[in-house]
């Protein structure tokens, strides 16, 4: 099995960058990533205001998959994630929803042993593995790595993790996904920016989904299919997921709007995902049981 270094990364993701690998449809690799901060934060005296905020969310890649085309569909299933031995959550004044109560920046390093995350103070939780930032090349321009899209990029969805599957429509020929901004926990929105930023190393296999078509990123786990939409607003990222979710119903259980929005309402639920970077992200997610 293939391991891919971090020492090769992005910090945006282009419609003509060039790829830095090729691997192969159906094969399994691993690779290896940066915390989202580049590795600048060496210890507690390092703040958020002392570094470079201009290569956060640092992606490994970009990785070219042979024979993939535009119009296809990659599959990235995730079926490891092997975190560092700690990891790091600033506070900064302005950062995350209540930022504005923040009055003096600081930084936390936080270990992850053993699969336990060690916040301090006899405070121990289990260690829950995600990819934040996750993507492949847009249909056209440059987006940075900390920003959401229909190409994927900082979607910061904590169901991104060991045994989801991600779907990408591919706008260019290769997918060149690329991928990094581990976290070792997260919840729900990150409300005050950051989860436990940390590297690591990931294990996935990639292949092609036949006859499908998508315009924006699904995560798949155990129960449900989670569509991804992001936007410049709550209101706007929620009614784009909603009608992208309607259509695919529509397409896929030859259905008429107004049922496809009634069982919208029933048995979807919407979930955010993320609130704090540039554009915010939400998820709505159908019970598989829907196409069974």
């Amino acid at each position: 099995m293939r391991i891919f270094r971090k020492e090769k990364t992005i910090t945006h993701f282009s419609a003509n960058m060039k790829p830095v690998h090729t691997i192969e449809l159906g094969e399994t690799v691993i690779i290896e990533t940066h915390d989202c901060y580049g590795g600048q934060i060496t210890d507690e005296s390092v703040l958020r205001p002392d570094i470079d905020l201009s290569v956060m969310n640092l992606a490994t890649g970009p990785f070219y998959v042979n024979e993939l085309k535009a119009g296809d569909v990659l599959a990235i299933e995730i079926l490891d994630i092997e975190l560092e031995q700690s990891g790091v959550m600033v506070m900064s004044d302005g950062l995350g929803v209540l930022g504005d109560l923040v009055d003096k920046s600081t930084t936390k390093i936080i270990p992850v042993k053993d699969g336990q995350i060690l916040f301090g103070d006899g405070l121990v939780f289990p260690a829950t593995p995600m990819i934040g930032v996750i993507g492949v090349a847009p249909s056209e321009g440059s987006v940075h790595c900390a920003v959401p899209g229909d190409h994927g990029g900082n979607m910061d969805t904590k169901d991104i993790g060991i045994g989801s599957k991600i779907y990408f429509p591919v706008f260019q020929d290769g997918g060149l996904f690329a991928l990094g901004d581990l976290h070792a926990s997260m919840g729900d929105g990150e409300m005050d920016g950051t989860g436990v930023e940390i590297g690591g190393k990931i294990k996935l296999k990639v292949t092609k989904k036949e006859d499908s078509q998508l315009i924006a990123p699904v995560v798949e786990t155990k129960d449900a299919f989670m569509f991804i939409s992001s936007a410049e607003t709550l209101e706007a990222a929620i009614r784009r997921g909603a009608r992208i979710v309607v259509d695919h119903l529509q397409r896929e259980l030859s259905l008429e709007f107004g049922e496809a929005y009634r069982l919208l309402s029933m048995l979807c639920d919407l979930k955010i995902s993320q609130i704090v970077n540039q554009l915010v992200t939400v998820r709505v997610a159908v019970p598989k049981e829907l196409f069974r």
